[in-house]
């Protein structure tokens, strides 16, 4: 099954890439429909296998992220990564704070588990929003639209961790709640996010200097550049975890350092091509396994007030906070905004979130988590998966057209000054 999925996705992007339809959709249906069959798999229950879905989504989420820093062309700045920043700093809380509302409100949940729902729905996804994110390294698609929600899904990955660790501190514990409250901002705000951006730059620029610069005095195989993009990925992480950084934000942060030297080197192309091909490779066991949890009842515990509120993150809270949060920004205009506001796809991330809550700790209503958590999954890759193809491609047109228009004014005033000079 697995050889056949694999296959599957070698073909299957370059296939689809002109129709509605997103391949992660059809590994979703795969996994539904061999759990359905009386094959005799293992089951695929989250709860049965807490620490296989954390590291398993763990380790795709990494490879995707220094996959998503190194394709980025535009160097970071704060005045060029003004969008995206704005994305994960005010609208990622404002969708923190409406899910929460709605989780207590709507399902009741209690409020650490409401807080848990939110943090882990709120960040979009580097994995599963392939077909709305910037090329590979110098392929130049890397319009308005498409860099906001790659910058964005980079970045909201490590910054959407201390609203994790809020829930964790918000439940019953020995400490009082305003020393557990105390301790989380320092801590899991303030030191593990400059953790993991020092480090994460640290890393980068000591393994930019391996990759660059030391070649040059010893020869290193072209066959080689995959492992080295696998060594940035794990070396950044791995250390940024150690001293109980955020390691999320360290990979992402070391791919753009990374990416800022030698920007045009051959590297890149090389480097982000292996971290693409082992996404893809991770991608498929998750989501298949993704599809045998729901036909083995993930979805069972769900309400209709669960599944209220993943309609209402999907089609109200993301477009709505997303043109709010937009307003006034130069660098896009009003179809860009709508875009960008629209296309907050939720996935894999999601997934390891919940699960490295889950078994850090107890939290109530467990199960109606993973079942309000499928759901809105389901309902984004589904939606987004079918629409990215036709909006990216009218947004290109609409591009183009603006081009053309230019380019004729142009010509036209550079006529009138030279019949003006006659």
């Amino acid at each position: 099954m697995l050889g056949v999925a694999i296959l599957g996705v070698a073909w299957l992007p370059s296939l689809l890439e002109k129709y509605p339809l997103s391949y992660p959709i059809l590994f979703i249906g795969l996994g539904m429909a061999a759990y359905t069959l009386p094959l005799g798999l293992p089951p695929a229950d989250p709860f049965e296998h807490p620490k296989l879905v954390t590291h398993l989504s763990e380790l795709c989420v990494i490879v995707a992220l220094t996959g998503t820093g190194l394709k980025i062309d535009r160097p970071f700045s704060l005045v060029a990564w003004r969008t995206p920043l704005r994305l994960v700093l005010v609208l990622m809380v404002i969708t923190i704070a409406g899910i929460t509302l709605a989780g207590i409100t709507l399902a009741g949940l209690a409020l650490p588990s409401a807080v848990l729902l939110a943090a882990c729905l709120a960040p979009t996804d580097p994995v599963l929003a392939g077909d709305v994110q910037v090329g590979d390294p110098g392929e130049g698609r890397e319009d308005n639209v498409r860099f906001a929600l790659t910058g964005e899904a980079g970045l909201n990955d490590g910054l959407a961790f201390p609203f994790v660790y809020l829930a964790l501190a918000l439940l019953p514990a020995a400490l009082p709640l305003s020393a557990r409250l105390i301790e989380w901002a320092w801590m899991d705000v303030l030191y593990r996010i400059g953790a993991g951006v020092m480090l994460g730059w640290l890393s980068g620029l000591f393994l930019s200097y391996l990759i660059f610069n030391l070649p040059k005095k010893i020869s290193l195989k072209s066959s080689a550049y995959g492992f080295v993009a696998l060594a940035v990925t794990l070396i950044s992480y791995g250390l940024t975890e150690l001293v109980h950084g955020y390691g999320f934000l360290a990979v992402f942060v070391a791919a753009i350092t990374l990416r800022g030297r030698e920007r045009k080197h051959e590297y890149h192309k090389q480097m982000h091509a292996f971290t693409d091909q082992m996404e893809r490779l991770l991608i498929v066991v998750i989501l298949i396994l993704f599809g045998g949890a729901i036909a083995g009842g993930l979805l069972a515990p769900l309400t209709w007030q669960g599944m209220l509120i993943g309609l209402l993150l999907v089609l109200v809270l993301r477009p709505l906070g997303g043109l709010l949060t937009l307003i006034g920004s130069r660098r896009v205009n009003m179809a860009e905004r709508s875009v960008i506001s629209f296309f907050g796809i939720r996935g894999i991330g999601s997934i390891f979130y919940l699960a490295y809550a889950l078994d850090k700790a107890e939290f109530p209503q467990a199960r109606q988590l993973w079942a309000i958590l499928a759901f809105t999954m389901l309902v984004s890759i589904g939606l987004h998966g079918v629409l990215a193809t036709p909006i990216m491609n009218w947004l290109d047109r609409r591009h183009g057209r603006k081009i053309a228009a230019e380019l004729s004014e142009s010509e036209e005033a550079e006529k009138a000054k030279v019949a003006t000079a006659e």
